[in-house]
């Protein structure tokens, strides 16, 4: 259909001119046809909060990336909608203590294939003096995040092995190169686990010669302007090229695994049983104090990071968190499932920043208290109140 438009017509006060009610038209049914972008990450980033304006009024420094993930339930089947801030495989950053979650994973997953294993089984590590069964070990994972706990998990298992399980289960790039906090991190020889089969009855599970860690190509992959080492200070960029490597895709994709294993074919899946599954979802979401530690020292929030990292006080028991943070080297990681059963709110988050001003690495002089943890309470804050408005 031609439109004519007569160019001569003059306006009349109180009423439009044909061409201003052609132009309306025009452009309100082409506003109509159009979806409005609307991006959830992005409205939590945009918050007036003190603790994310710090942040996000200039992002560059604080190396940030986000992943957030929003959950769609429809009858029986559930589907995922993913968002980004500055996600990037090729940036790196330090993943500290978010590699124990595969760690306990992927030793679940290897009990599981032995006949004669259990979560409940006694071990000790060759050399070591603390008798202590797998299940155990998973709990201080993630109740305190223990790192003689991963450290033992990773001799039950050997880099090699738990690399090749990233890349059998299509998760994503990772490599698992070194312990935590122990002098012998980066050794590739594991130690032999000496195992109760019962009362009685020991057996020896061989250690593993694994692949020597090549240095990582990625951006970033050297750090600042300047390191300690033997209380000596170096004044050149902290090299991490040799160190763990697990971005915010690979944690992502295994805390999808799972939460949601029905999701993904068998074959990426981690082969769980589901009595095994069901100890690590409690596993996950423990409180320190429910695993038995002091609440003062290990208060509620000690390792859950997003909604209550900025606060001492309980956390509500209708929400549940299950999740891995991970800090060290000035880096703050969590990657998180929340779970508000009362008001049926759920949503998956893997965010890290690094706050390191001075730009000096090994110096414990980081500002994880005034910005790291403040900004992640608050994103969470920001993302859960979103979600509580989100009609479903």
């Amino acid at each position: 259909m031609k439109l004519s438009i007569n160019p001569t017509t003059k306006n009349i006060p109180g009423k439009k001119s044909p061409m201003v009610l052609v132009l309306l038209c025009l452009f309100f049914c082409g506003c109509a046809s159009t979806p409005v972008s609307y991006d959830p990450l992005d409205q939590a980033l945009a918050s007036n909060d003190p603790r994310i304006r710090q942040v996000m009024d200039d992002p560059q420094p604080y190396d940030l990336q986000i992943r957030f993930t929003r959950i769609f339930r429809e009858k029986d089947s559930v589907r995922f909608k993913d968002y980004d801030f500055q996600v990037d495989r090729n940036k790196y950053f330090y993943p500290a203590s978010t590699v124990k979650f595969p760690i306990a994973v992927m030793a679940l997953e290897k009990i599981n294939a032995a006949d004669k294993l259990s979560i409940n089984t006694s071990f000790y590590v060759e050399g070591d003096t603390l008798e202590t069964t797998f299940g155990q070990e998973v709990i201080k994972i993630f109740a305190v995040s223990d790192n003689d706990a991963n450290n033992r998990l990773l001799e039950f298992l050997g880099q090699d092995a738990i690399n090749n399980s990233f890349k059998s289960k299509n998760i994503g790039p990772a490599r698992i190169s070194h312990r935590l906090s122990v002098p012998d991190a980066d050794e590739v020889t594991t130690r032999p686990l000496i195992v109760y089969l019962n009362d009685s009855t020991t057996a020896s599970l061989a250690g593993s010669t694994n692949t020597p860690a090549a240095p990582l190509p990625l951006e970033g992959i050297t750090k600042g302007s300047g390191y300690y080492e033997n209380d000596s200070l170096i004044h050149d960029p902290f090299n991490f090229s040799l160190k763990n490597y697990y971005p915010i895709e690979t944690q992502h994709g295994v805390l999808k695994r799972i939460i949601f294993p029905e999701t993904f074919p068998e074959n990426e899946r981690f082969n769980l049983s589901s009595s095994q599954r069901e100890f690590l979802l409690n596993a996950m979401k423990i409180l320190p104090k429910e695993a038995g530690y002091n609440p003062v020292d290990y208060y509620d929030s000690y390792g859950k990071f997003l909604l209550f990292g900025d606060s001492k006080e309980e956390i509500p028991a209708s929400i549940k968190i299950y999740n891995k943070v991970g800090y060290a080297y000035g880096t703050l990681t969590d990657c998180a499932y929340v779970h508000d059963e009362k008001n049926k709110i759920e949503f998956m988050v893997t965010a890290t920043i690094l706050v390191n001003s001075d730009g000096i690495f090994n110096d414990n002089n980081y500002e994880y208290d005034e910005i790291g943890i403040p900004f992640l309470d608050a994103l969470g804050d920001e993302l859960y109140k979103i979600e509580k408005n989100r009609k479903k």
